[in-house]
């Protein structure tokens, strides 16, 4: 990490307002964050980095007039951006499946997937291995665009300009919106925006949903704001081939709907999508479909629509996020600034643009370390399109040098 910062210091940018936010560290010997700093100027920063080498570094998205007071209420808070955070920890995606690992320290017993408790012993004593791969990079990456073209641009009206998008250097990427307006907002104020953002406590009945003289009077197509995103995004999902459609509206993740139900509205599927399109007929009526089962199929729909954020880094204004171009401690990939155009091709574990690729440590001499694998198993890990492991408790292995950091700072191997 040393030598990262001494060759790169120069290519740690700049953030607006950077006198005023608060600096925070994690280093390798001290379990504890060292909070409640703050630089004058960017080469303050880039000093410390060189001299310190930090596991993680973080800044505020908040601005103080005295950032380096140990005491919140002294520092003088004069504002704070948005800040969203997309990270796949919090959300399912299928290939964690494949790829996260558990082991319960209880009994011993250890396996692949989500689990709460051992399912051996039940005890929750259970340690977890969260892994990475392209499919679910991705899926983070698609939340943010899903996030900047369908809600902040369309709904807030925000320029791009406003919008910092970073990849987080693990799980996902972040965001901040800096806006003079969106600074003086309160805790509660960035609630209402994240539960707009979620779909989070939404009113079927507010949009519209209810039942007249035994009829069900569902949302408008035309209407703006959620009522148009819940029903477009319907609208593609009975255009998908039946049994894709079964699968969603059956899994419990997501509609969790009887088979019964399900067989109805498949029969009645071109009925209802007319419905949809007609500007003024919204009259539903699909048999075995009430009041609860039509809410529990939108419920499903809000789902895909809502962006998968982390909700209490969007409400805690006293947050700290990680500063671009600094290393992940989990991984020593680069905290990575991106433009909203280089998103769409972004591909952190194989990216071809070296001016936005955050795996840094990647030899042009091909130099290799050997080690020795310390966790009890190791998944398959695809990085610059080789695929390395799964590796076993014990084993020795002789890998690349950006792997090897990788390895080492997801605490799964040491040098030998």
């Amino acid at each position: 990490f040393q030598a990262y910062y001494q060759e790169s210091s120069r290519d740690i940018p700049d953030v607006s307002v950077f006198d005023q936010r608060e600096f925070g560290f994690l280093l390798w010997d001290n379990q504890f964050m060292q909070r409640h700093l703050a630089f004058v100027k960017i080469d303050d920063l880039r000093q410390f980095l060189i001299k310190n080498s930090p596991k993680h570094a973080y800044s505020s998205g908040s601005l103080y007039s005295h950032p380096d007071n140990n005491e919140m209420d002294n520092k003088g808070y004069q504002g704070c951006d948005f800040v969203i955070d997309i990270d796949v920890d919090h959300f399912y995606t299928e290939c964690k499946n494949d790829h996260d690992l558990w082991y319960c320290k209880e009994c011993g017993a250890n396996g692949i997937g989500m689990i709460e408790k051992c399912p051996s012993c039940e005890k929750l004593k259970i340690t977890r291995i969260a892994w990475i791969c392209d499919k679910c990079l991705e899926t983070a990456k698609n939340e943010i665009i899903k996030l900047i073209d369908k809600f902040l641009i369309t709904d807030f009206a925000l320029n791009i300009e406003q919008i910092k998008i970073a990849f987080s250097g693990h799980r996902g990427y972040h965001l901040k919106i800096e806006d003079p307006r969106i600074r003086t907002l309160t805790s509660d104020q960035r609630r209402e925006i994240v539960d707009y953002l979620t779909g989070e406590n939404i009113s079927f009945e507010i949009l519209g949903l209810h039942e007249k003289f035994s009829s069900i009077l569902g949302l408008l197509k035309d209407n703006q704001g959620w009522s148009n995103k819940i029903m477009t995004t319907l609208e593609e999902i009975l255009h998908k081939d039946p049994l894709e459609i079964e699968h969603f509206l059956r899994d419990p993740h997501w509609a969790d709907i009887h088979p019964s139900r399900i067989s109805s509205l498949l029969e009645h599927r071109e009925d209802f999508l007319e419905t949809i399109n007609d500007k003024q007929r919204n009259i539903w009526s699909i048999e075995g479909f009430g009041l609860t089962t039509w809410k529990k199929l939108l419920r499903a729909v809000v789902k895909k629509v809502g962006a998968e954020i982390d909700e209490p880094v969007s409400i805690d204004i006293h947050r700290l996020i990680r500063y671009p171009g600094t290393l992940h401690g989990k991984t020593g990939f680069k905290v990575q600034e991106l433009e909203y155009d280089q998103l769409a091709d972004f591909s952190p574990l194989d990216e071809n643009n070296e001016l936005i690729d955050p795996i840094v440590f990647q030899s042009k001499k091909n130099i290799t370390q050997k080690l020795e694998i310390t966790a009890i198993k190791v998944p398959a890990t695809k990085i610059k399109g080789i695929t390395y492991g799964e590796y076993e408790w014990g084993e020795r292995v002789e890998v690349p040098h950006h792997v090897a950091v990788f390895l080492l700072c997801k605490g799964v191997a040491k040098i030998v």
